[in-house]
């Protein structure tokens, strides 16, 4: 893909996250209908996911018919989730649908695009807050124009970690959470503090602007990292596997941090867990 055709792609991307932000925000404040998805209660999704998604997948498929996608509720009616090197979109319309939900201020449009199963293009758009986080490969990172850089704080006990519970209540995922959080905050070498946002896209924007030191979760899912993972690049942080190696984001568990140095001391005291794969 050539520099023109990859600028397209930005711009698009970058389009249609203000379109699903101002769908989003037309809706925040309306009474919602609600379903499940996959036999739990607490895995949210609402008509503004479904509309969200609608409104991407055609435009991009209009503009790049050649590209591949995975969106999350086409996933969940039942569309292959299937990475290959092929230019592949991965789109979260409403990251952060219980938050969505409930009128919790942290929801977010995630729109990725992988070539050759690497990322190039990560937008992020914080709808209620109007924060617009981009990443071009290479390009360094941004929140509504302005350059963001982690923290590179080193030290455990000097971070601030974001943990999350999910949306999915797995007794043994639940365990590795709750086993996760207690490592990450009690002594010897206990962090400042531990916080949950409710979206893997917005945490993942925290770490790479400096507002959160570090992110780990087990139970994600592809949609939900794509364009974060090259964020927190961008931004100068370390995005891997939470027991070392690089990022599969199909494997569904993350961790991000400001340096090597608070990746590695995370990552040494977390529980692993494997997940089935998207």
């Amino acid at each position: 893909m050539d520099e023109k055709e990859m600028q397209r792609c930005f711009e698009s991307a970058v389009e249609l996250a203000k379109k699903g932000g101002e769908l989003i925000r037309a809706a925040f404040d309306k009474p919602k209908r609600v379903d499940c998805k996959g036999g739990y209660s607490t895995d949210l999704v609402t008509e503004t996911d479904e509309e969200v998604e609608k409104m991407i997948l055609m435009t991009l498929r209009e503009r790049f018919p050649t590209h591949a996608f995975i969106g999350e509720e086409s996933v969940a009616a039942g569309e292959p989730c299937t990475l290959t090197d092929d230019p592949t979109w991965l789109i979260d319309p409403v990251d952060g649908t219980t938050n969505f939900v409930h009128r919790f201020p942290f929801v977010a449009v995630s729109i990725g695009l992988f070539i050759k199963k690497e990322p190039v293009i990560g937008i992020v758009y914080n709808a209620p807050q109007d924060l617009m986080y981009t990443a071009r490969k290479g390009m360094g990172a941004q929140c509504n124009g302005r350059e963001i850089h982690v923290s590179e704080q080193t030290e455990l006990c000097q971070a601030l970690v974001i943990c999350e519970v999910g949306g999915t209540r797995e007794p043994e995922r639940m365990e590795v959470v709750r086993d996760n959080s207690y490592a990450i905050a009690m002594p010897p070498d206990p962090a400042h503090s531990v916080r949950a946002v409710g979206s893997a896209a917005i945490n993942m924007c925290l770490v790479a602007s400096g507002c959160a030191d570090a992110y780990q979760e087990y139970g994600i899912h592809c949609w939900d990292i794509a364009a974060g993972s090259l964020i927190v690049t961008e931004a100068g942080g370390v995005v891997m596997d939470p027991k070392g190696g690089s990022i599969d984001v199909m494997r569904r568990k993350l961790l991000c941090a400001s340096s090597p140095q608070l990746a590695q001391q995370i990552s040494s005291c977390l529980k692993d867990i494997d997940l089935p794969h998207d």
